[in-house]
């Protein structure tokens, strides 16, 4: 409006006036779109309708980036009573701006938000909005007050349209301790939620809690106590992608310290398939554990991996210890490994890396047994280039246990301390093109019967036939829930 604009002249010239009222309108203020996501919680909490809870989640991270003190203060104002103890105890944790207005709703329109107070959604949806706001401006120890006043008042809600808040809370509790480094403080806090959260038959919260269980031991690198909760922890299927997403990475990362190679890689990259394609860091970490887990196996990945859009930065250290391991160089990959040694440490993959020296001695000494029928021990010791006081013994050793794991196909004569290698025969004439292709069936029946699965279908839809009209209803509500389904998987990493 005219009086609302603020003019360092006496007289505006008469183009700048037209330019003010030809400007579009301006856009509502963040404390005007809190306002219409608590009467979406109401509805939400009023209906039973899980989904609008789950609605309001995701436009709040979308307007996390525009939150100030300002506006989460007059929102508490707005969605508390005055006189209740949520009010006093979040009112105190917001900081106070000193010579700032409060942010006024100028753009809201005619008819005024307004909502029923006493809701105990509103409430923990308070909690959560002061958490989130406390964390980004870094003031942790509020943060952490607030996350155990969250907790502490959950534990007295028992109601299904809360599941969505509470999980969301969950992650944030342990999010602001992780970044204090006190993640073993809440251990058993967190023990006690899954409990309670499995006898209240809260499957999201099952869900999230053991992610977060499983994320807190291994941050501490105690992967026998993940493994034992994990194989211990009621399953069921499935209700959150993201979650199932890290239950796949947590699990790869266990399997992988057990020496069971096949199923940490399976799971690996399942869950680098799942996760959405703007959780890039996650994925990027799924890549990380995958590549590792298939050099193990004594797979090279593919050169595509490495040149992923937004990961080839992320993914070169891996891309020159792959090539180290391909070529069976045990003096490139320890350069390799010295120079990247603090990325290694900082992605806690250092120790498979001490894993790999076995392999690639191992690729080699199968380079060298093709490219020579008859070779001498003490030259195998010099083309790997082995450092120890004895490198012929070792060399010896190191080939007799490549000729019974099957790795080359060779024999030792220990006469002349030499390594005879065998003519190669046609891989066709053995069963591995069987087994190769029985491996890819078995992935792309496993990925239609999930496919399968994931499907939806309106109910009795072969019982009564429908009309166009009916169809072009069923049609935009099944746009619209995909849309929101694809909001949540974007948002949620």
């Amino acid at each position: 409006m005219p009086e609302d604009v603020e003019m360092n002249d006496s007289q505006a010239p008469p183009a700048a006036a037209a330019a003010v009222s030809d400007a579009p309108a301006p856009a509502q203020s963040t404390l005007h779109h809190l306002k219409e996501i608590a009467s979406v919680i109401e509805a939400g909490s009023l209906s039973k309708e899980v989904r609008r809870i789950s609605r309001a989640v995701r436009l709040t991270i979308n307007l996390r980036r525009r939150l100030a003190a300002r506006d989460v203060a007059a929102f508490l104002a707005f969605a508390l009573p005055p006189s209740s103890e949520a009010f006093a105890r979040l009112s105190a944790l917001v900081p106070k701006e000193d010579g700032s207005e409060m942010d006024v709703d100028t753009a809201a329109p005619t008819a005024q938000v307004s909502i029923k107070h006493g809701l105990p959604e509103i409430e923990i949806y308070c909690y959560l909005l002061v958490l989130i706001f406390l964390i980004d401006i870094k003031k942790y120890d509020e943060a952490k007050t607030c996350a155990s006043a969250s907790i502490a008042r959950l534990k007295s809600l028992n109601r299904r349209t809360v599941d969505v808040l509470a999980s969301r809370l969950y992650s944030y509790y342990s999010y602001v301790h992780e970044l204090t480094n006190t993640l073993a403080e809440i251990r058993g806090t967190l023990l006690a939620l899954h409990r309670m959260a499995t006898l209240h038959h809260d499957e999201l919260g099952q869900e999230t809690l053991l992610n977060l269980l499983l994320r807190n031991y291994l941050h501490y690198n105690l992967y026998d106590q993940a493994e034992k909760l994990r194989s211990k922890a009621p399953r069921f299927e499935a209700h959150s992608n993201q979650q199932f997403c890290r239950y796949l990475f947590y699990l790869g990362k266990i399997r992988t310290i057990q020496l069971e190679y096949t199923d940490a890689k399976e799971s690996l990259l399942q869950a680098a398939r799942k996760a959405p394609t703007t959780a890039r860091g996650f994925r990027i970490q799924c890549n990380k554990w995958a590549i590792i887990v298939r050099l193990l196996l004594g797979e090279i990945p593919e050169r595509t991996v490495f040149m992923q859009k937004g990961m080839k930065a992320a993914l070169t250290p891996y891309f020159e210890l792959t090539n180290a391991v391909r070529v069976g160089d045990l003096e490139l990959f320890r350069s390799v490994a010295d120079k990247f040694s603090s990325t290694f440490s900082a992605d806690r993959t250092q120790n498979l890396i001490v894993r790999l020296r076995h392999n690639v001695i191992r690729t080699g000494l199968r380079n060298i047994s093709i490219s020579y029928s008859r070779i001498s021990l003490a030259d195998i010791a010099k083309k790997l280039r082995l450092d120890s006081e004895n490198p012929v013994a070792d060399a010896e050793s190191i080939v007799a246990k490549a000729i019974r794991d099957g790795a080359i196909d060779a024999t030792i004569d220990h006469a002349n301390g030499c390594m005879v290698s065998k003519e190669t025969g046609d891989v066709y004439s053995t069963n591995e093109p069987q087994i190769a292709f029985n491996s890819r069936i078995a992935f792309c029946l496993n990925m239609h019967n999930e496919t399968v699965k994931a499907l939806r279908f309106p109910p009795n839809s072969h019982k009564e036939k429908e009309s166009a009209e009916k169809r072009r209803e069923r049609l935009q509500q099944e746009e619209e829930l995909a849309k929101h389904m694809a909001e949540e998987d974007d948002d949620d990493f």
